[in-house]
């Protein structure tokens, strides 16, 4: 860091350039941050010197989970990065402010700010997805197992909107830069169904797939580009303008995509036939420069897509992936704004760890295993491979670099950076409040303090 800050006294570099290099040196030094817990079940949040805990995870008592059937899945606003809010098995939705746990030394328990509880005016099944408004943090969407869509505000946390698909809903999008406020739904029947927010309107929807379509993200540069990935294999692209509205599929066994072998179309496969993955796609997230697309499938791959072209960039990330439920399942990629440039950073959300990639090059940067997990599946026949530690959501704090995850245990985990600058800043506050102190610490404070006695004892004369 010293060699960077010297670099920018002499004007070699730029402020953002140290700011990336400070965030990415931050970036890989994330780890468990054990001391906050969510607890969905207390009425204030509270600081402690400690919590007591069975050895396993899987024990941990009930009052430290933040919803007890489970968290399906998780956001935090892209604002200023203060508020998460989190969608349980049990359809009930939390409030949560990541803010009252910054500046805290000790155990933090972190309690909902407000709560929505399965009620007859709110969703009567588990919570799929959640996302806030992206131009305002005052208002959230959630969608859920009971076909209904509804908009809420984070202030009274009430329902403005509500509105029944009819079919079970997996994910909806809402696009970061559009007018349109057209919300793009992954929903059970072979169709993705946009919702305008304005009209109150539902009933259009994109044709194309075969079968249930599991993911939608709206392009973060093309206000009317759409992609979706569905249980039929296939990863779709939409232009809501067109007639037609499909723009053709993804093929994983093309690598040359529309411009062809010679870039002038030769040898370009029919963009209308192909799949994206064996199997089915559940995930599909764009990089925030819109320049590539990801797609997680039950084949238990992850690709990556050129979207300049359509083809398949050959990214591999080995046999270590794995994914087969039903559920949307969301790969997280870090800010371009974090990392260096022409780099970008993937975590993956495993069944019982966090998997922390190069995107582009496919290599294992980080593995983050989820501590304390119980790895025995649940039993019955309903239920056989499914693990209740599964890592359902993943969820990025704008500002920083933090990492929030959702588990199907309960539990909403925490991963920040814990550089060898702040072990050694905590060890000093920590023996300055037992006081405690280091010997050639103790010398060195000693003597600049005589220094400085001296000083301030000599008289000046200005003449």
């Amino acid at each position: 860091m010293d060699s960077e800050l010297f670099a920018r006294a002499l004007g070699n570099i730029g402020p953002e350039a140290v700011q990336r290099t400070q965030l990415s040196r931050r970036l890989r030094a994330i780890q468990p941050t054990p001391k906050i817990d969510f607890d969905g079940h207390g009425s204030q949040s509270t600081t402690i010197d400690s919590v007591q805990k069975d050895g396993q995870r899987g024990g941990i008592k009930d009052e430290i989970r933040a919803h007890r059937a489970g968290v399906n899945c998780i956001a935090i606003d892209p604002f200023e990065g203060r508020h998460l809010i989190s969608g349980g098995a049990e359809a009930s939705i939390k409030l949560w402010d990541l803010a009252t746990a910054e500046n805290s030394q000790h155990k933090f328990i972190n309690r909902p700010t407000a709560v929505v509880e399965k009620s007859p005016s709110s969703h009567q099944y588990g919570i799929n997805h959640l996302c806030f408004y992206p131009f305002d943090s005052l208002a959230f969407i959630s969608s859920s197992y009971d076909h209904k869509l509804k908009v809420y505000s984070t202030e009274n946390m009430t329902a403005s909107a509500t509105f029944d698909l009819e079919s079970v809903i997996y994910s909806h999008s809402l696009s970061p830069i559009a007018n349109h406020l057209l919300v793009a739904c992954a929903t059970q029947h072979a169709a993705v169904r946009l919702v305008d927010l304005r009209s109150g309107a539902s009933t259009h929807s994109l044709a194309g797939h075969e079968r249930a379509v599991l993911s939608v993200a709206w392009s973060p540069h093309e206000e009317y580009i759409l992609a979706s990935g569905g249980s039929d294999g296939t990863a779709r692209l939409w232009d809501i303008r067109r007639s037609s509205n499909s723009l053709g599929v993804l093929d994983l066994e093309d690598s040359v995509g529309i411009l062809g072998e010679d870039g002038l179309g030769k040898n370009a496969r029919d963009r209308n036939h192909g799949k994206a993955h064996t199997d089915a796609v559940n995930g599909v997230v764009w990089t925030d420069d819109g320049k590539y697309l990801v797609t997680a499938g039950h084949d238990e791959r992850v690709r990556v897509w050129d979207m300049s072209t359509g083809a398949n960039a050959l990214s591999h990330f080995g046999p270590i992936i794995k994914n087969n439920h039903l559920s949307t399942l969301l790969p997280l990629l870090v800010p371009s704004n974090a990392l260096e440039p022409g780099k970008q950073v993937m975590f993956y959300p495993n069944q019982k760890e966090i998997l922390m990639f190069d995107l582009f090059g496919g290599s294992l940067l980080k593995r983050f295993r989820l501590p304390g997990v119980a790895a025995a599946p649940i039993r019955g026949s309903a239920a056989q491979g499914n693990f209740r530690n599964r890592t359902t959501s993943l969820a990025w704090r704008a500002g920083d670099v933090g990492l929030y995850s959702a588990h199907s245990d309960g539990v909403i985990r925490v991963w920040l950076p814990v550089t060898p600058e702040d072990v050694e800043a905590d060890k000093d506050e920590g023996q300055e409040a037992n006081g405690e102190e280091d010997e050639s610490r103790k010398r060195k404070r000693d003597a600049l303090e005589e220094i400085f006695r001296d000083l301030t004892r000599q008289k000046i004369t200005f003449t």
